[in-house]
């Protein structure tokens, strides 16, 4: 049975509970980061501690926590576990309150670690289909607790046989993913949205990594221009990089993975195994 950390104690998964007053409950209010593992290691375990921080103060929570102290926990969480992989997944919650409206400054912390799940092989050797979902994150760069949003597009797209749901904004503009950050490959450019969006870790990361190969443009892009594309993919933590074959009724390409697509994906395992640059995960970025 996992281990999990509970506003100060260490508890069985089956024994985690946090009172039915605190606002995560009762308002869906609280932020959370989810990280996984290489090697038993948390991946970027800083640049998630920091995007969290943040949101936690975006929706005008406080963070009472020092990064030595969470990262602590983390480990211990993590040691008190014995999976060869891990998703971690990190929550602030808003706290009780009397009022069950107004935070009274009482956040609750709790730090999951569950086995990494196998992601569908043919997912990356076939690729994916994906839907678009008119709609708009709520607080940019926030990543809340309140997946209500999220939950509706999945089933969207579940409803249709696809795997992923990708926002776009009514102006035609390409968001993310519910669950992902997307790029597309364009004569030879990568690129990708860069506002009103969760600013992916794994994203960011891939940028890094596809510099050798690809010139990239952080930007805003139409949905007639992701239809047009030569390739498209999105990323996540557990997902890595998915190559996406289908978007709507409209096929990408041949309808294959393809060869830019194909080069990330077998070079991202060695990569980020040796990645060790600085992110910048917490801040909207310059449009290019």
């Amino acid at each position: 049975m996992d281990v999990y950390y509970v506003d100060g104690k260490f508890v069985p998964s089956d024994e985690a509970v946090i009172p039915v007053t605190d606002l995560a409950v009762l308002r869906g209010l609280g932020a959370f980061d989810f990280m996984r593992t290489y090697d038993g290691r948390p991946f970027c375990l800083r640049a998630h501690l920091e995007r969290l921080e943040a949101s936690t103060r975006k929706i005008g929570l406080p963070f009472p926590w020092t990064r030595e102290l969470l990262t602590q926990l983390v480990m211990e969480t993590l040691g008190r576990n014995s999976h060869q992989e891990s998703n971690i997944r990190v929550i602030v919650t808003g706290g009780s309150s009397p009022d069950f409206m107004n935070p009274q400054g009482n956040p609750r912390l709790i730090i999951m670690v569950s086995a990494l799940p196998d992601m569908p092989a043919g997912w990356y050797q076939d690729g994916i289909r994906i839907i678009t979902h008119t709609a708009e994150r709520v607080l940019a760069g926030v990543k809340s607790i309140n997946y209500v949003q999220a939950s509706l597009a999945l089933e969207a797209a579940r409803q249709k046989s696809a795997q992923e749901a990708v926002y776009v904004a009514p102006q035609g503009l390409v968001l993310e993913g519910a669950t992902s950050n997307i790029f597309a490959l364009a004569a030879g450019r990568l690129i990708t949205p860069g506002r009103g969006i969760l600013l992916g870790i794994t994203r960011q990361v891939i940028l890094d990594m596809a510099r050798s190969h690809f010139s990239a443009q952080i930007r805003d892009v139409f949905l007639s221009e992701l239809l047009e594309a030569d390739e498209v993919f999105i990323c996540g933590t557990n997902k890595g990089i998915v190559p996406v074959v289908q978007v709507d009724d409209t096929v990408i390409g041949d309808g294959k993975p393809g060869p830019g697509s194909r080069l990330l994906i077998r070079e991202f395992p060695d990569f980020v195994r040796t990645y060790d640059a600085p992110l910048r995960c917490c801040r909207e970025e310059i449009i290019l």
